[in-house]
């Protein structure tokens, strides 16, 4: 890996490139951005990045790179800002960094340790993912503190503490679940008694509404208009729900679990179908029907050759692709969501996080290597790979115009893939 430092001449480049492109450049990454978990549609799509045909043997070009905390929290981008969660010693920090360079902009560091019976062998750092709404920016550490912060100063608005405060289910993990945004609220996963999920007004933290008990595992919520109404579906400890954004009632609820309560990989709303996957238990893919204002759920197919992991996983079409399996051997997969159908399973990879851009599929696996693939319900077809880390990489990529943003748990990188 190149040092913090770059060598003069790619820097030098780097700021001509600057120059030559100049706002226009910076208005589209700025449009399109990266604002939340799984970026603005929280599908892990990029609809308007072009990548490049081919890499170079050593893969490509690297913008900047620099140490980083401890933390898996993923990365955001706005214009010509970057903003990540990490951990030094005793305190969580949220920090603003330049996208062009890499050097710290603001830090906002607070004192956070992890849980009673946190499970240190895989680092005490950040899981969530924050969220940008205006101009502020939300986010929530290991042990559940919550913050509302000034995304251009760091300041601090307001706080909570999810598990402390609202009885939150604590998991031996961490902490992993990311802030989304709804109708002037945010709404956050907390796993306490009638009050597992909560929606607090963005921009006092008031509680808006709280309800419902379900123990918290380490998913994202979702928005999905789910038959002619809005819903957030999201992973509990022992079901997969769809609740009322607007007034935290239950909806439906399928039970889909295992020993660990380790419901992760967001479900995928397509065309009828709900498709969910987790370690043990499976895939499924769950029919919805409504009634008024009541639903049935009707399971319509099962397997358990598909185990999506801690992974993220992109829909096209009716087909589903991501990384299945627990340990090593894992396999790259393709599956039909409405039939259930394994189009194929490809080994190359360790347990990997994917996207899509400019049609492509995006790898980015456990051991730090990034690949670059056509994905269609016939093949794998790698295109490129190349070695980026050495550390454990568990954080899913971010891609803005031509820049994919990377980090390990002690590293952060910036390439150039356009």
């Amino acid at each position: 890996m190149k040092s913090y430092r770059a060598c003069a001449c790619r820097f030098l480049c780097s700021m001509m490139m600057v120059g030559l492109l100049g706002a226009c450049s910076m208005a589209t990454e700025s449009t399109a951005g990266w604002n939340q978990w799984g970026g603005p549609r929280q599908d892990f799509i990029v609809r308007d990045a072009k990548l490049a045909a081919d890499w170079p043997k050593d893969g490509p070009a690297e913008i900047w790179s620099r140490d980083l905390g401890d933390g898996y929290s993923g990365i955001l981008v706005e214009g010509d800002r970057i903003y990540t969660m990490h951990r030094h010693d005793d305190q969580e920090a949220v920090i603003c960094m330049s996208a062009a360079t890499g050097e710290t902009i603001w830090e906002h560091a607070y004192e956070s340790s992890p849980a009673e019976g946190h499970v240190h062998e895989f680092g005490d750092g950040p899981r969530g993912t924050p969220l940008i709404s205006g101009n502020r920016i939300y986010t929530i550490g290991v042990s559940g503190a919550m913050r509302c912060l000034d995304k251009r100063t760091g300041a601090l608005h307001w706080s909570q503490e999810l598990w402390k405060d609202f009885g939150g289910s604590v998991i031996p993990h961490g902490y992993a679940s990311s802030p989304i945004e709804y109708k002037g609220m945010v709404i956050a996963l907390s796993g306490g008694d009638d009050q597992s999920i909560i929606a607090f007004d963005k921009k006092n933290g008031r509680v808006v509404w709280k309800n419902l008990t379900y123990k918290n595992s380490y998913s994202t919520p979702k928005i999905y208009n789910i038959l002619g109404q809005d819903q957030l579906v999201t992973f509990m400890a022992t079901a997969v729900i769809g609740v009322d954004p607007n007034s935290g009632e239950l909806k439906w609820e399928y039970k889909h679990g295992n020993q660990w309560g380790q419901n992760i990989c967001m479900p995928v709303w397509h065309d009828g179908i709900l498709f969910i996957s987790s370690p043990e238990a499976g895939a499924r893919g769950l029919k919805l029907t409504r009634s008024g204002d009541d639903y049935e759920v009707e399971e319509v197919w099962s397997t358990r050759k598909i185990q999506f992991y801690h992974v993220s996983a992109v829909r096209e079409g009716d087909f589903v692709y991501g990384s299945t399996g627990t340990r090593q051997p894992c396999f790259m997969a393709a599956i039909n969501m409405k039939s259930g159908k394994i189009a194929w399973r490809k080994r190359g990879f360790a347990k990997a996080n994917c996207m899509q851009a400019d049609g492509r599929l995006v790898i980015f696996d456990e051991n730090g290597t990034l690949a670059m693939a056509d994905a269609n319900p016939e093949t794998l077809d790698v295109l490129g790979r190349t070695k980026v880390f050495e550390k454990v990489s568990w954080t899913a990529p971010t891609l803005v115009g031509s820049t994919m943003f990377l980090r390990d748990r002690e590293r952060i990188v910036a390439l150039d893939v356009g």
